[in-house]
Formats: structure tokens, C-alpha cells, sequence
């Protein structure tokens, strides 16, 4: 089993191979490749040719932020310079611009890249403190110091940090002042209420009006709020809230329901930062038939600080559980995790010391599993449109390897055929021939057989003359054979193939296989029991693809056939009329109906006096 994974183990690689984007001169290709990006927020990544990263970025709508960067020119000389050193693109989507932010900046402490300058360290972002004192302060600081206070952060942004800051000094009126509040000091007298205790933005502890044991109350719910757990605090809250309005003390019960309302109004739970979640390590699988990727999501104290998207590609037939386990193996030794905890879509059937795993219904953890899982699979799809943007002959071959695979032929089939049969209750029986080259239809190839020797409905014989007659011209032109027959049809239909292929002498030389429409079964020349390949396989896509390309040119030139007896029967059976003259009243008429319905003027006008009439005369016998 072969592991390919990016050039860095850093956040999702939604594009796994460089890409030249010269800022100056964005090459179509380049062009095409930011058009793939979706609409969605999301975060960006900028790397130059050596894949060391210039630049991490967040979006609102992926595809116009990115291709902003290469659909202009940009008079700030920094940006021209980042534009013109990018080579490599990689992007995470998350379900929200705040969650974007959020990684962002998450991404810009790990990563550090250097048009980030402003962000490189992570003493740059905005922390809450609560100063290690007697009616501690809440305030908003960069620099973090070793000075025995209490952290809170780092916050996305400023405006983030001063919404809590806000918050929490209209819940519980803290104090703003620094002034020594000494059990001391206050006893002496030492201080006089300010403006903010008479704006109601201060109980005055500085005059001993609040106890410090009811402000070291408050401060526990404070830290609950900077912390993020607001769930637990409104559990608290309410049933207070209740008791006091019991006791009709009113004003106390309001205050505690304007303290609610404001929770519940800021309350926004985040899915990529949320502390309650703490250590855990998510996996998200997505699969086809040749590989398995995995997205993997590290969360530290509740943020997430690494995410990488590896592909594990098949060399038999192992499992998703088999996968599963091969990632989380590899993974957890690359990243030396140590995480108690792993969130997973499905029982990975391995016991791993010291972990345990978590297959989520709902909640946050339900929420990261999905974030996950949706990565994978964009980055699945994604890199499958690249690479036949990118490499058409390279996405090529992989479809035909992977037909070749799941056939079990011996050799790549860039020439395949197929057939099937057409007619209405036996009358007019068709057969189409359609060619498939590479796995693109060659329509200049493509084939129909009227056939000859064959009386009522029987759709054995008329595929068993198609098929010969084909490849008996094939061989006496000495043109190339297919490697690959498909029959639309069943066992009856394949065994009558292979009877034509058998007095031809070509058993052996071309592989065959019948395709069962209803449950989209394989059928290999005797063997009784169908293949049955998985329908998210590029090579049931072909097949399916053939099939409804034979059914569709067989019903067109069925079709024509039949028009084309009912026209002779109807009307060129008419002593003296002849095909020119039948498709001069179907071009006006319609049909003969339309010509019977018809005036003899207008019939006169059409065909001339002399043929109306013989015209007009055997439509009125026929009736």
C-alpha cells in the first residue's frame, strides 16, 4: 500500500500539485484552476516553488477572494511582490466567515508564513486578562506577561475580544478603576465612588459596596464567559432567575433575565475553536475505487491546530476499516499525538492504549466529523477535476487502469465497443455499434446494422448477426480489434455474442463482458455469477456511459427506419407517386393524416393537379 500526501503536513491540500500562477500573467490554465474553488468560506493558503508559505488568507466566498489576486493588478507593491512569488494554492473550507477567521489566525500561529508579518507571533493577538488581585480587572491586552494573572485568548480579532470584554462588564459591572483595593485601604477610606459607579457601570467596592466575596462570585461566571462555556452558566442562571421571582424579588429576578437575554444573544458556538471539546483528533474518510482519503483534523484545548488530507491508495481490496486503521496509525506517529480521544465516522476495530473512539450523533463533535468528512470529499473531487484539467491523458489512464483493474483484462482498453438492439414488436430490427477510444466516444467509428436474417422479436439472434458481421469485416480489412465488447444485455445476449466471436476464431483475443440493465450486473462468458463494481467506480461510469450511448444511437436510427416504411407503405405504395413526391406532402402535411385533412387545393398547390388526384383518390379508397 503506497501513501502520497502533499509537500507539507500543514492545513488541507485542496490542490495537490503546483501550480504556476504568475501574478503578471495568469496562464488560462491558472485561470481555470481558481474557477474550481467553490463559493464557500474557506481559508487559503499562498506557497511559493520551493512550497514554503507566503501568505494565509480568509474568505466569505472562496473563488472571488482567490481570483482577486490574479484578475487585477495591484498598486500596493507589497501584494504585487506575494502575487508574483505564488506558485502553489491550498484551501480548507469551514461553514462560516467567523470560523474562517477563526482558523485563520489559528493557522498564521502554526504556520507563521511572511506576509503574515504583522500576525507572526502569537503575543500579537488579543488576550483577555484577569489581573491576580483583590477585585481582579477584565481587560483586553496583547503581550501576555508572566505576571501571575490569567489568559484568556488568543481571540480572532480585537472586535471579537472587546464583544466579550463588553459583555461581561454589563453582566456584572466590574470595576475599571487601578486603584489598590486592599482590605486595608478600603477600612481607611482611602477612595471616593467615580462616574462609573454613578452611571451604574460600577458597584463602588472601592467604598466597600460590594463585598469581595459576591465580586469573586461574579468573576467565576466571568470566566466561564471568556472560557466559552455559556451552556453551563445559562443552566445556572435560570433556575436563580426563577427562584427570586418566586420570592417577588423582582429586581433581582430582572437582572438575572437581562444577563440571560445578553448570553443567549452573544452565544455563537463555534465549530472550529470550542474549549469544551478539548484534546481530540477527527478523521474523515471518502473513497473510490483505487484510493482512500483521509482528513485529519488535530484539536488542542479546543482549537484546531493541524489538519492534512492524505491519500492511501489500494493495491488489493482492503476495507475502509483497514484504511481507517492504517491512517490513524500512521498519523498519530507522524504528529506525535497523544490525544485521549478520536472522532471517527465508523468503528475502526483496533484498540489503540490510551484512546478511545467516538462515532458522534449530534452536537459539536457531529459538527467537527462532518467539517471533516466535507474536506475529504471536496479534496477527492477536486483533485479528480485537476487532473484532467491539468493532465487529460494522465486522468485518462487512470479511468483505464482503473477499467482494467475491476474487468481483470490483461491488457488497458483504449478501444472499446458496444451494442444494442432495437425494434417494436419485432418489425424493423436494428443493432448500434458504438465506439469508445480512450473513454471518450469516437462517434466517426460508431456503427448501425440493419438486420437481415433474423424474423420477429428475437433479440438473441439479431445481437449474435450484429457482432458478426462487424468483426468479420474488421478482420477480412485487417483493422484494429477492441480489447474490450460490451453487450447490453444479460446472459442470454452475451452467450449469443460469443457464439459470432467463436466462428470467428477471436475467443481469447478480445475480452467480452454483458451489462445487466436492472441491478447494473457484469457478466463474464460462462460464468454463472455477476461482478458487481462498486457504482462510485469510474469504470461503471464508462460502461453506463456506453450503454446509454448504444441505446440512444440504436432508438435514433430504429426510429428513422420506421418513418421511413410508414412513409413507402403510405404513401410511395401509391401507384405512380414516388419518394419525392411523398416527402414534398410530409414536409407540408405533416403526415397522412395531415394529407387526407387536407384541402384539394391546397394538395393541388403541392404536388400539381394530375398527382393530387391519384393522391387524393387512394387515401379515399384506403379509408
Amino acid at each position: 500500500m503506497m501513501v502520497r500526501q502533499g509537500s507539507s503536513p500543514q492545513w488541507i491540500n485542496a490542490w495537490s500539485e503546483r501550480t504556476n500562477f504568475a501574478g503578471q500573467c495568469p496562464t488560462s490554465t491558472s485561470v481555470k484552476k481558481v474557477r474550481l474553488l467553490p463559493h464557500h468560506p474557506g481559508v487559503y493558503q499562498f506557497f511559493d516553488i520551493e512550497g514554503k508559505i507566503l501568505y494565509v488568507g480568509k474568505a466569505k466566498d472562496l473563488r472571488h477572494r482567490v481570483g482577486s489576486y490574479f484578475a487585477k493588478s495591484h498598486s500596493d507593491g507589497k501584494t504585487s511582490m506575494l502575487v508574483r512569488k505564488i506558485m502553489d494554492l491550498r484551501v480548507i473550507l469551514v461553514p462560516t466567515e467567523f470560523e474562517a477567521l477563526l482558523l485563520e489566525n489559528s493557522l498564521i500561529k502554526e504556520l507563521q508564513p511572511r506576509y503574515n508579518i504583522l500576525l507572526r507571533d502569537d503575543k500579537s493577538f488579543p488576550f483577555i486578562r484577569i489581573r491576580n488581585e483583590r477585585f481582579p480587572r477584565v481587560e483586553g491586552m496583547r503581550n501576555p506577561e508572566n505576571d501571575g494573572s490569567d489568559y484568556f485568548g488568543p481571540y480572532a480579532g480585537v472586535r471579537t475580544m472587546k464583544t466579550v470584554l463588553q459583555l461581561t462588564h454589563k453582566l456584572y459591572k466590574l470595576r475599571t478603576c487601578s486603584y489598590d483595593l486592599s482590605e486595608k485601604n478600603i477600612a481607611a477610606g482611602k477612595f471616593k465612588k467615580c462616574l462609573e459607579y454613578h452611571i451604574g457601570n460600577c458597584k463602588a467596592p472601592c467604598e466597600g459596596l460590594q463585598s469581595a466575596e459576591d465580586y469573586a462570585a461574579n468573576m467565576g461566571q466571568v470566566r466561564e464567559i471568556v472560557k466559552g462555556r455559556l451552556a453551563g452558566l445559562l443552566k445556572v442562571m435560570k433556575p436563580l432567575m426563577h427562584v427570586h421571582a418566586e420570592k417577588l424579588e423582582f429586581e433581582e429576578a430582572e437582572d438575572y433575565r437581562q444577563k440571560i437575554e445578553r448570553l443567549e444573544n452573544y452565544r455563537a458556538k463555534s465549530i472550529v475553536v470550542n474549549p469544551d471539546i478539548g484534546d481530540v483528533d477527527i478523521y474523515g474518510l471518502a473513497s473510490d475505487t483505487g484510493s482512500t482519503y483521509v482528513n485529519y483534523m488535530r484539536v488542542i484545548d479546543g482549537a484546531v491546530v493541524h489538519g492534512i488530507t492524505i491519500e492511501l491508495k489500494r493495491r488489493l481490496e482492503e476495507s475502509d476499516v483497514e484504511m481507517l486503521q492504517l491512517a490513524i496509525a500512521e498519523l498519530r506517529q507522524r504528529y506525535h499525538s497523544f490525544s485521549p480521544e478520536a472522532i471517527v465516522p465508523f468503528d475502526p476495530e483496533i484498540e489503540i492504549p490510551d484512546l478511545v473512539f467516538t462515532i458522534p450523533k449530534i452536537g459539536d463533535k457531529k459538527k467537527l466529523l462532518e467539517l471533516c468528512e466535507r474536506n475529504v470529499r471536496y479534496f477527492m473531487l477536486d483533485k479528480q477535476k485537476q487532473e484532467k484539467l491539468v493532465d487529460p491523458e494522465a486522468a485518462t489512464t487512470r479511468v483505464l487502469d482503473q477499467l482494467k483493474q475491476d474487468l481483470r483484462l490483461s491488457e488497458l482498453p483504449t478501444h472499446i465497443e458496444c451494442f444494442d438492439n432495437s425494434n417494436t414488436q419485432g418489425t424493423d430490427p436494428v443493432s448500434a455499434c458504438v465506439v469508445f477510444k480512450d473513454a471518450k466516444p469516437s462517434k466517426k467509428d460508431y456503427r448501425h446494422f440493419n438486420i437481415r436474417t433474423v424474423e420477429g422479436p428475437d433479440d438473441f439472434a439479431s445481437m449474435e448477426e450484429a457482432v458478426e458481421r462487424r468483426y468479420a469485416r474488421l478482420v477480412t480489412e485487417g483493422e484494429p480489434l477492441p480489447q474490450l465488447i460490451v453487450i447490453d444485455g444479460g446472459k442470454g445476449q452475451l452467450s449469443a455474442a460469443m457464439n459470432a466471436i467463436e466462428r470467428l476464431g477471436l475467443r481469447g483475443k478480445i475480452a467480452v463482458i454483458g451489462i445487466a440493465k436492472k441491478l447494473e450486473e457484469i457478466y463474464f462468458p460462462g460464468d454463472p455469477y455477476p461482478l458487481h463494481i462498486d457504482k462510485r467506480s469510474s469504470s461503471l461510469r464508462v460502461i453506463q456511459h456506453m450503454r446509454n450511448e448504444a441505446h440512444r444511437f440504436g432508438i435514433t436510427h430504429h426510429r428513422s427506419k420506421r418513418s421511413k416504411r410508414v412513409i413507402k407503405t403510405g404513401l410511395e405504395a401509391i401507384p405512380g407517386i414516388g419518394p419525392g413526391t411523398a416527402q414534398k406532402l410530409l414536409m407540408r402535411f405533416g403526415s397522412i393524416k395531415g394529407v387526407r385533412e387536407a384541402s384539394t387545393e391546397d394538395v393541388v398547390a403541392a404536388i400539381g393537379k394530375v398527382k393530387a388526384e391519384v393522391v387524393l383518390k387512394a387515401l379515399m379508397t384506403a379509408e
